[in-house]
C-alpha cells in the first residue's frame, strides 16, 4: 500500500483530491495534505511518502522548488504536478525533475485518477528473483560489448595506466569539459569475500543492465559517458562546460549525490543486486581525470568501515588531515566532531523557517548524505527528528510559561502556519497545543 502527499495552497483542492483518492479503490494506505512547501517537506522528512502531488504556484516555496527538495530528501519519490498555468517552461522544469504527469486545472476526476493509477501500477511491479531476472535479461538483451576500444581507453586514463590524452584526442573522445566528476558503482560488493555468484557472461549482462539504468536516469539532461570497469563495476564520467556548470560547486555535489543515491536505489530495486557507489569531487581540467578515478575508487572502500551505508563522497573523508591512512580511532573522533558541530548549529538555528539538512551539512563541510548517516548512527534518530524535538520542547515551554497565542508560538519555533504547528505538536505529544494550555 502507498502513502500519497497532496500539496496545494487552496485547502478545498487538497480536501477534494484527497476524497477522490479515498473513494477510488486504489491501493492507498495514507493520504497527507499540506498547504505549503515547508509543511510538505516536514511530511517528506517524517513519513514514507511514495507519491507527491503538488501545485506549481504556491506561497513561500513553489512546486518546482518543492520537487527539487523532495528529490534530494528521497530521490525515489514519484511526482505528479497540477497547475492552473499551461506554461511550457513550468512543464519542462517539472518533467526534468522527474514528474510523471502535468495536469492542468480545472482537474478532471478520471484524468487525475488515471494518472495516479499509472504511477502506482509502475511502482507495484514485483522485483524478480536473481535467476528470473537473468532469464529476462538474456531474453531481452542481445549483448554486444558497447564501444570496447573507447571503454578500454577511458578506463586506462581514469586508472592512471595511460597518460591523459592530448587536447585533440580528448576532443575526439568527446571529453571537452572543462569540469569533470566520476561516479563508480561496484555491483555485488560482497563478491570478493564470498566468491562470484554468476558466470562471466551473466556478470557482463548485469553490468549492461546497470548501464541501462544509468541511461534511463541521466537521459539527455547530462553530458556523460557510462562504461564497464573491471571487477564487476561500472563508471560514469560526467562533464560540464563553463556555461552549464553554474556558480556553485555545492550545487554540483548535491546533484552528484542525488545521482548516486538514485543509482543505488534503482539498481537494488530493479536488478535485485546490492551495490556501493563512490563519488569523486568535481575538478576543472582533463589533467585531473586519473585523480578523479582514484577518488571514486577510494570512496567505495569506505563501505568496509560502514557496511550499512552505500553511497560515499570522497570529500567527506578529510584525507589531508592525516599523513597516512587514518586509524579507526582517528576517524571515529572526526565523525563525532561532525555530529557535535551539527547538533550545536541546529540548537542555535532550529527556529529558522526553511532550515534544511543541506544548510547544516554545508556549515560542517560534509555532504548531506554522509551527515544524515552519521547523525542517525551516533544519536539513534535522524537529523530532522532532532529539529522537531527542539521545536516541540520550546513550544511546550512557551505554552506553559507565557501567554503567547498559538500563531505567535508557531512563528517563534519555525512553522509557517499555526495549523501545521498544531499537527506536528499533536503527533509529537498526543494532544493539541490548546489542550495542553488548558
Amino acid at each position: 500500500m502507498y502513502n500519497i502527499l497532496i500539496v496545494d495552497d487552496e485547502p478545498l483542492i487538497c480536501k477534494g483530491l484527497g476524497n477522490l483518492l479515498q473513494s477510488s479503490g486504489l491501493n492507498i494506505k495514507e493520504i497527507y495534505t499540506a498547504n505549503g512547501g515547508h509543511e510538505a517537506l516536514d511530511y517528506l522528512r517524517m513519513e514514507d511518502i511514495d507519491l507527491l502531488i503538488t501545485d506549481i504556484q504556491m506561497g513561500a516555496m513553489n512546486g518546482i522548488e518543492l520537487m527539487h527538495q523532495a528529490k534530494i530528501i528521497k530521490p525515489w519519490v514519484q511526482a505528479i504536478v497540477i497547475s492552473a498555468h499551461e506554461t511550457f517552461q513550468y512543464a519542462q522544469l517539472a518533467i526534468k525533475l522527474g514528474a510523471k504527469d502535468y495536469i492542468i486545472k480545472p482537474i478532471k476526476s478520471e484524468q487525475f485518477l488515471d494518472s495516479v493509477r499509472g504511477v502506482l501500477l509502475h511502482m507495484d511491479k514485483p522485483v524478480p528473483a536473481a535467476d528470473d531476472l537473468l532469464s529476462q535479461l538474456r531474453e531481452h538483451f542481445r549483448m554486444e560489448e558497447p564501444g570496447a576500444q573507447r571503454t578500454e581507453r577511458l578506463n586506462a586514463v581514469l586508472s592512471g595506466a595511460a597518460e591523459v590524452p592530448v587536447e585533440s584526442e580528448l576532443a575526439a573522445l568527446g571529453l571537452t569539459g572543462p569540469y569533470f566528476a566520476v561516479i563508480k558503482v561496484k555491483l555485488d560488493p560482497d563478491r570478493e569475500q564470498s566468491g562470484p555468484r554468476y558466470g562471466d557472461a551473466d556478470e557482463t549482462l548485469l553490468q549492461y543492465a546497470a548501464l541501462n539504468i544509468v541511461s534511463e536516469l541521466l537521459g539527455k539532461d547530462w553530458s556523460y559517458d557510462a562504461f564497464y570497469t573491471p571487477r564487476m563495476e561500472i563508471t560514469v564520467l560526467l562533464q560540464w562546460d563553463d556555461a552549464s556548470f553554474g556558480d556553485s560547486s555545492v550545487d554540483k555535489l548535491n546533484q552528484l549525490e542525488l545521482i548516486g543515491r538514485s543509482l543505488h536505489h534503482n539498481i537494488t530495486k530493479y536488478l535485485n543486486l546490492s551495490c556501493v557507489v563512490g563519488i569523486s569531487q568535481t575538478l576543472k581540467g582533463a589533467a585531473f581525470l586519473p585523480a578523479l578515478g582514484e577518488q571514486a575508487r577510494k570512496a567505495i572502500l569506505w563501505n568496509r568501515e560502514h557496511k550499512d551505508h552505500h553511497v560515499f563522497y570522497y570529500g567527506d573523508f578529510k584525507w589531508s588531515l592525516f599523513g597516512k591512512e587514518p586509524t579507526e580511532e582517528e576517524w571515529t573522533e572526526q565523525n563525532n566532531q561532525i555530529v557535535e558541530k551539527a547538533m550545536a548549529y541546529i540548537q542555535q538555528n532550529y527556529a529558522q523557517k526553511g532550515l534544511t539538512l543541506h544548510e547544516v551539512a554545508q556549515r560542517n563541510h560534509v555532504s548531506p548524505n554522509y551527515l544524515s548517516y552519521l547523525f542517525k548512527k551516533n544519536t539513534g534518530f535522524n537529523l530532522w527528528e532532532y529539529v522537531i524535538k527542539l521545536r516541540m520542547e520550546e513550544s511546550k515551554r512557551l505554552l506553559q510559561q507565557t501567554d503567547l497565542r498559538r500563531y505567535e508560538i508557531a512563528e517563534r519555533v519555525g512553522y509557517e502556519s499555526p495549523e501545521h504547528f498544531s499537527k506536528i505538536f499533536k503527533k509529537y505529544y498526543g494532544i493539541t497545543p490548546s489542550e495542553l494550555k488548558k
